[in-house]
């Protein structure tokens, strides 16, 4: 007979055997117990702890005397079960935002809409509020004011319970005795703060702080990152993901050995640096088909700390350092328990106006077909709530909230985010009447590969194509910017009837 794989449990006998025929390969899946053991399979192959087996777990083990389907269990039951009340999450807003601007010109990068009607926050609330977590953080520093507008109205306005939690919104200050400026890193964005979140652990009994990214797409139960943590006994743990070639020097990579430890950190490593932290990636097989493609691991900038770890690291040991990345983390992996974990769902990094436009057009892929009152042709596309649509049509794009498109109008392969109000039929008239533009796409506009921003006015016969292959422009006053050859309409910018781009 053969033995299973090993599960941790938390208080229940719920296992998962395998059963093999006779020549080892192996059948059917046998599971015994309630659903909860699919979450416990998930997360065992994501998590990344070598040769042992997670700490206090139960052992599933088909003996030789055992029938077909005879289970001999012996179990230790886990007795530092992860708690999502005793973790609290950092979200960090990011600097100026200079690599989505325009996006970013007069929001935070966290306040950037995505998918239609979310905004890149919500990629990290959801997933904290999916995990359990509520007590949650968001510092901020630029062009706050829609970010808190947006917290305010979808989290604290709506009449969300959030028991014994919180979001709280924290705008960069200066504090009596401090150098004047503002945050210097993600390190001294934290540290700055450092008396909120003191003054807060003194009231709520919080043994691990979830520091997140603002400027990220995945989805993620950060507690079962937070419960290797604890499996590990781990003062810092990092999350990660494989990376390929092309994209492995834009992040921070790490090696770490067979117990998950990690054993060397180097930030957006070039040339021999880079080439020197290739690590062999088949232990991920299970999850990449080729993981040949995948040769580095890359920090994703999702980290959990032990309390009094990050303190005295931000107040004491480092003090003077002021980025996680570039600077303590590197340090830190040779004084502490530094512990990788692996995640290998999807995962991108909004850094750049190219991989936010893919990213928002990879949500679409998967959309079906389909017609609204045969007046409309929507194919591959998101339409969000509340929109005026009149004889058009839309591939592969994405609409958001409010958005109103005219007759003749065709969109392809773009985003454009919506409006933040309605104007009325007398109130376009009158715009119109004045050879004024109406908010939204006028009648027989064509576009395709562009980002339309809040509030834009866009006239009548236009079209934008960028056809020439222009590939970075800048004409703010005629209201638009080309970013990797993506034309990028400004928020409240007007473009006359008739213009080409």
């Amino acid at each position: 007979m053969q033995f299973s794989t090993v599960f941790p449990l938390e208080g229940k006998a719920c296992m998962s055997p395998v059963r093999r025929s006779s020549d080892g390969s192996r059948s059917d899946r046998v599971r015994i117990g309630d659903s909860s053991s699919l979450k416990h399979d998930r997360a065992l192959r994501r998590m990344c702890f070598g040769a042992r087996g997670p700490a206090n777990s139960a052992q599933c083990v088909l003996t030789s005397d055992a029938g077909p389907d005879t289970l001999v269990v012996r179990t230790s039951f886990r007795r530092n079960y992860a708690d999502p009340n005793e973790v609290a999450a950092v979200i960090l807003g990011g600097g100026t935002g200079t690599q989505l601007f325009p996006l970013t010109s007069t929001r935070a990068t966290p306040a950037v809409p995505i998918g239609g009607c979310y905004r890149l926050i919500d990629i990290p609330m959801s997933n904290c509020f999916n995990s359990g977590i509520n007590k949650i953080f968001v510092m901020t520093q630029f062009n706050s004011a829609s970010l808190n507008r947006h917290i305010h109205r979808t989290y604290l306005g709506g009449g969300i319970n959030f028991t014994d939690g919180s979001v709280e919104v924290l705008a960069a200050t200066q504090m009596p005795g401090e150098a004047a400026g503002w945050f210097q890193g993600t390190a001294d964005a934290v540290r700055k703060f450092i008396w909120v979140l003191e003054d807060y652990y003194k009231h709520k009994a919080i043994e691990h702080i979830l520091i997140l990214s603002g400027d990220q797409l995945y989805r993620m139960d950060y507690m079962e990152l937070v419960q290797k943590h604890v499996d590990d006994n781990a003062d810092i743990t990092l999350s990660c993901a494989p990376v390929g070639e092309s994209r492995a020097s834009d992040y921070g990579l790490v090696k770490f050995d067979s117990s998950g430890r990690v054993i060397q950190f180097s930030e957006k490593p070039k040339g021999a640096d880079l080439e020197a932290m290739k690590v062999d990636t088949s232990f991920l097989n299970f999850a990449i088909d080729d993981t040949t493609k995948y040769p580095y691991i890359a920090s994703m900038g999702v980290y959990v700390f032990k309390r009094d770890v990050l303190l005295n690291l931000l107040k004491s040991r480092y003090s003077e350092l002021h980025d996680f990345g570039s600077e303590i983390l590197p340090r830190a992996l040779h004084e502490h328990n530094v512990q990788a974990y692996v995640f290998t769902d999807y995962w991108e990094d909004i850094g750049t106006i190219r991989s936010f436009f893919d990213a928002n057009m990879a949500l679409c892929e998967q959309v079906i077909f389909f017609r609204l009152f045969l007046n409309f042709t929507i194919k591959d596309s998101i339409i969000s709530h509340g929109c005026f649509l009149r004889e058009c049509t839309i591939e592969h794009s994405i609409v958001g909230v409010r958005s109103r498109l005219n007759s003749g109008c065709e969109l392809k392969n773009t985003m454009m985010m919506g409006a933040d109000m309605y104007e009325t039929e007398d109130e376009i008239a009158r715009l119109m009447s004045d050879g004024k533009v109406p908010i939204g796409v006028g009648e027989n506009t064509k576009i395709s590969n562009c980002i339309i921003d809040m509030n834009a006015r866009v006239g009548r016969n236009i079209t934008i194509t960028n056809t020439e292959g222009v590939q970075e422009a800048d004409r703010p006053e005629e209201g638009y910017y080309i970013r990797s050859g993506i034309v990028v309409i400004l928020k409240n910018a007007t473009i006359k009837d008739g213009t080409v781009i």
